[in-house]
């Protein structure tokens, strides 16, 4: 039976990092990967993209990571975003820097990255067995000693789990990483899903399917109290509301919908202006087109998408002239651009989300090997730990940081 010093579960970002620092240290590396290619995950992030990283001081990215962003300090200050980005550009992948601080391929493709990624290891002579699902983690004396494959075992000295969470189980993410973890005597934090599409009790986001709106602000209200806020963009699904500001919000909605509580999305449109300055527009606009037709000006105000929608939501005549609208007309209009609501009802399930929320308690895991407390020679990386973070890159680093560390720590 081939020897190997150290075993990867999971080819992902977190894996394929572990991997090659393992080799690059020395160690005879196996990967085993259940799916039949590596990287199926990276290949989809960033919607083909792949949002390598963010440009965020350490002291910044730790705050958009739960739910204890301190646990990666250390991480991060051996292994963060220039140090992924060096290692791309040595096999090939040039950056660009977007705004928001995220970095994408200059190609614009996911692809290159897992190229490079896989390259890398090639030369470090690790070797990836693809289709193999791992079974049970060996122990003697609560020590690793290998795995059990497909009814084939492999000895090692050292495990790193890699193998994601839940979300995109189709990329074989399907919380094998827990069950073995628990398997062992690990405490698995609630399981839940993070920057999802939440869903909403309206028919509104079916007649605006695929609408985008930029540079809106978005409210999160739990049982009444204000909760969380977000300015960006968001987009219409059929039963829901999606893009980057619900995507991030949708992790305490998440939350809050587990335990029962009520659940309200507003948005404002207009967050540049305040209520007497947007009266005012519609004011000197109203003025300004007396004689015309009230749709016609309602139409300089929103996309025209939102025109129909807001007619039928505020019961408003678009055929009357402009200079028959009512100061409680322009006020119902002015609550709706500033205050639109959305009862959330749910969310969209694990084969839309992004992350994962909850894994394997960090404070089981050193944060300065990735190394179990309670079993020698195992360690974890990525997603399968209760660490998940806002979108932006931010996942990402995680699990190139504690893949590279966990990599580090086996030899």
């Amino acid at each position: 039976m081939k020897q190997f010093d150290v075993i990867v579960i999971g080819a992902g970002a977190a894996g394929l990092m572990a991997a090659g620092r393992a080799a690059e240290k020395g160690a005879r590396v196996l990967v085993l990967e259940k799916m039949k290619r590596e990287g199926r995950k990276l290949l989809i992030t960033g919607k083909g993209r792949c949002n390598i990283t963010n440009d965020l001081a350490v002291s910044e990215f730790i705050k958009h990571v739960y739910p204890n962003g301190r646990f990666l300090r250390n991480a991060f200050n051996r292994f963060y975003s220039q140090d992924v980005l060096q290692l791309l550009e040595q096999y090939g992948v040039e950056t660009v820097l977007e705004r928001g601080g995220r970095y994408y391929p200059k190609s614009q493709k996911a692809a290159d990255v897992v190229r490079a990624l896989k390259k890398w290891i090639d030369e470090l002579g690790v070797e990836v067995r693809c289709g193999q699902q791992v079974d049970e983690l060996l122990l003697e004396n609560n020590a690793i000693k290998g795995v059990r494959c497909n009814q084939e075992r492999f000895d090692c000295e050292k495990i790193i789990i890699a193998t994601g969470g839940k979300s995109y189980p189709a990329t074989g993410s399907t919380g094998d990483g827990y069950r073995l973890a628990e398997a062992v005597g690990h405490n698995i934090e609630n399981i839940r899903p993070a920057l999802v599409p939440l869903t909403v009790d309206s028919k509104v986001p079916g007649k605006l399917e695929s609408l985008n709106l930029r540079n809106i602000n978005a409210i999160l209200w739990i049982d009444g109290k204000k909760a969380a806020e977000q300015f960006g963009e968001m987009t219409f699904i059929s039963r829901g509301l999606d893009g980057p500001v619900i995507l991030t919000l949708s992790r305490a909605a998440v939350d809050a919908l587990n335990h029962k509580r009520k659940v309200v999305v507003t948005i404002d449109l207009k967050p540049a202006l305040d209520d007497k300055k947007l009266d005012n527009r519609f004011l000197r606009d109203l003025d300004a087109n007396g004689k015309k037709k009230f749709r016609n000006v309602f139409s300089d105000w929103l996309p025209a998408a939102l025109v129909p929608v807001f007619m039928e939501e505020l019961k408003l005549d678009g055929e009357k002239e402009c200079s028959q609208v009512s100061a409680s007309e322009r006020k119902a209009i002015r609550k709706l651009f500033k205050n639109w609501t959305f009862e959330i009802t749910g969310h969209r399930p694990w084969e839309e989300a992004i992350v994962t929320a909850g894994g394997v308690a960090t404070s089981e895991v050193s944060p300065k090997t990735m190394e179990s407390k309670l079993i020698a020679g195992l360690h974890f990386a990525g997603e399968v730990l209760d660490l998940d973070a806002e979108t932006g890159g931010f996942n990402l680093q995680i699990a190139w940081s504690t893949g590279w560390v966990a990599g580090d720590a086996v030899k």
